[in-house]
């Protein structure tokens, strides 16, 4: 017999859905960073069909595709970083967080955790607090603990070498200078071939020291924006996720003004 492993971990909720318009995740496992909860057995088996390895019909493939997208945003804790640009990886996790109506009420592996769905797919979002240069800590061990494939891990964070409010995903690549990503990087034994949506925060005016520019809030026209952006970022997972990297690339590439609808 047969069970749908995406819908025992990931559970549903009609009246959820009617009330957010998609289908959400209430309540699950609870993840933490303790296995006392969650034998060595069940662990193996929480994102794919146990016992049916043998059969010819179950490829790596498929059993890669029960498994959920991991959703990174990097930032640093705290209200001092609270609103500033370094934490806009933050910010777009809770932006896609509120827009599915996935909750971000546990911690798991020192990250701010929740789990729910795009669509159909299951999606882990994550918010580590070791502070960012750090951040792989908390990642490695998630994509660890999960067995997440690393294809199916999308990080997201600020980049001072792309204009501001302007989106590149690149499907992998190097840390580019961000110490976010260099242990990232570190943390998956050197490997860089996961997916990475970079948000572009500009170059700081004048001769203003980077790690200053890094720390200061957005005016209220950046505000406006940024908005903007975060919402096509939103689609741009959202085609991640549900289609394929090529046509999510081509949705971010493809230009767009304040008074294009999506």
């Amino acid at each position: 017999m047969m069970y749908n492993i995406s819908t025992a971990l990931f559970p549903r909720s009609s009246s959820a859905a009617a009330s957010f318009g998609r289908r959400r995740l209430l309540s699950g496992i609870p993840f933490s960073n303790s296995s006392s909860n969650l034998g060595k057995k069940n662990r193996s088996c929480l994102f794919r069909r146990p016992g049916f390895k043998s059969m010819a019909s179950i490829s790596t493939e498929a059993e890669e595709k029960q498994k959920p997208w991991l959703l990174v945003g990097l930032g640093n804790p705290g209200k001092r970083y609270s609103g500033t640009r370094h934490n806009v990886g933050f910010e777009f996790v809770d932006f896609i967080a509120e827009s599915e109506g996935i909750s971000m009420s546990t911690v798991s592996f020192k990250s701010v955790f929740g789990k729910g769905f795009i669509g159909d797919v299951p999606v882990m979002l994550a918010k580590p607090q070791t502070f960012m240069n750090v951040s792989g800590e908390s990642v490695g061990s998630l994509v660890s603990y999960y067995k997440i494939p690393l294809k199916q891990v999308l990080v997201m964070f600020d980049d001072m070498d792309l204009p501001f409010a302007k989106l590149r995903l690149l499907p992998k690549g190097g840390h580019g200078g961000h110490n976010g990503m260099r242990s990232i990087i570190s943390h998956f034994k050197g490997s860089q071939d996961f997916p990475r949506l970079r948000i572009g925060i500009g170059r700081p005016p004048g001769k203003m020291d980077p790690a200053n520019f890094v720390l200061r809030p957005f005016n209220r026209d950046e505000r406006q924006e940024l908005d903007f952006t975060l919402q096509n970022g939103l689609e741009a997972v959202r085609i991640l996720v549900q289609d394929n990297f090529n046509k999510s690339a081509t949705f971010v590439n493809t230009p767009k003004s304040l008074g294009t609808t999506l």
